[in-house]
């Protein structure tokens, strides 16, 4: 059975997280990614935070699977002859240089266009063309304080705190996919290609777009009733950090959990809707709450909500996180245990899903990485691993039309 995106290929100019996210994703899906890298080196997150010495970090085949790497030195005539003749016969260019790389190179917008007028070229940024920070290098860390991120994270006694979740970098990626694949779309009707372009800041604000809903309401009525300040403590002119509050309108916090002491995550995440307030109190043995005009409505218990959770967290204390959420789950209760990195690695679960998946190195041998989060009815998603330095390069030449002797040729020029 062909995969759905079986036909397209891409240049893949992209390095360390956001742009390679974005061409695996879509190498899963069947594209053709070829993935360009500087002859001797590549990508520096094959090098990066390494476990075996001379072996391709796991950096860089968590982010690399089912693409074929071309060394190239695009700063010779030789590597500007492989991919000019590339791009003629390619679908999509992706990048994240720095501002300017590609004109630099040789390879304006409008002479790719010159060479394949249905060429999409797709950008990414750390922030958008005209922001007054345009030039500024951008890294994960960087884009979640720019994007309000790391303002609202974190305990309001607390500095602003960054999340371990790669929300600028991974996740920008996901959202050139996206715009990469509508690209192609509007192509399919127009016959034209066109640039495509995702910085890191507003990648990060997409996902953050309920604490600008906050800010206005802040601004409006001075507080907000599902922040842990509401109703006791005091708030400023800005969105404040909520701790672990839910930020949706239903109040949820995470609870320790029987083991606690020993175990950095003996803990699950307690939400408290409405519509399961009874089976909550009878779930924890207080159904005199249920009817309790002092408990039965969610604006009765936001001034003693902690005083809910404590107690809450009383019945939870000679229970496991994993018991607790079994008892919970039967009374539709929403929470959900605080999983380690260790505990998702083995979860017989995601195992069998394909979320944590275990591929075949040529040089590592078998490694676990997180495998396709989208699920298809029809659609397997096979997970094959990342390639070696130049492993593909002469198949690719050979497909460019080059003999033998011409491939010879150019390792020679560019080994020099």
């Amino acid at each position: 059975m062909s995969k759905p995106l079986e036909g397209i290929k891409i240049i893949d100019f992209t390095h360390v997280q956001a742009g390679p996210a974005c061409t695996q994703l879509l190498a899963w899906f069947g594209a053709d990614v070829i993935k360009v890298e500087r002859p001797g080196s590549g990508d520096v997150t094959r090098s990066q935070l390494r476990d075996i010495p001379d072996v391709d970090a796991l950096y860089f085949t968590m982010l690399n699977s089912n693409k074929r790497s071309l060394t190239l030195d695009t700063k010779k005539p030789e590597g500007k002859e492989v991919l000019t003749k590339l791009i003629k016969e390619s679908d999509v260019l992706v990048e994240n240089f720095g501002p300017g790389a590609l004109d630099r190179m040789g390879f304006t917008w409008e002479h790719i266009r010159e060479l394949n007028p249905g060429m999409i070229v797709a950008s990414v940024k750390g922030f958008s063309d005209g922001h007054h920070y345009e030039d500024l290098k951008v890294y994960e860390n960087v884009a979640q304080c720019a994007g309000g991120a790391a303002s609202t994270t974190g305990f309001d006694d607390g500095p602003p705190t960054v999340s371990a979740a790669a929300l600028g970098d991974s996740n920008t990626g996901m959202h050139l996919a996206i715009g990469i694949l509508t690209a192609l779309h509007a192509r399919n009707k127009t016959g034209k290609g066109q640039k495509v372009a995702v910085s890191m800041q507003d990648s990060v604000l997409n996902l953050c777009r309920v604490k600008l809903r906050d800010q206005q309401r802040l601004d409006r009525i001075g507080y907000l009733e599902e922040y842990p300040q509401y109703p006791h403590g005091k708030f400023s002119d800005v969105v404040p950090r909520g701790g672990n509050a839910g930020g949706g309108g239903q109040p949820g916090w995470v609870l320790k959990c029987k083991g606690w002491e020993t175990d950095p995550n003996a803990y699950i995440y307690f939400t408290i809707q409405g519509h399961a307030w009874a089976p909550i109190c009878k779930a924890i043995g207080k159904e005199e709450w249920t009817n309790d005009p002092a408990y039965m409505t969610a604006q009765a218990r936001q001034d003693k909500i902690f005083d809910i959770f404590a107690v809450i967290e009383d019945w939870l204390k000679d229970k496991t996180k994993f018991e607790a959420v079994d008892i919970l789950r039967k009374f539709d209760i929403p929470c959900a245990p605080v999983m380690s990195m260790k505990e998702i690695a083995n979860d017989p679960s995601l195992r069998a899903s394909g979320t944590i998946t275990e591929v075949d190195h040529k040089a590592r041998g078998k490694y676990l990485t997180v495998g396709s989060p989208i699920k298809f009815s029809e659609t397997t998603v096979e997970i094959t691993g990342s390639p070696l330095l130049g492993e593909h390069t002469d198949e690719v030449l050979a497909s460019l039309g080059y003999s033998a002797q011409q491939i010879a040729a150019l390792h020679a020029a560019q080994a020099v």
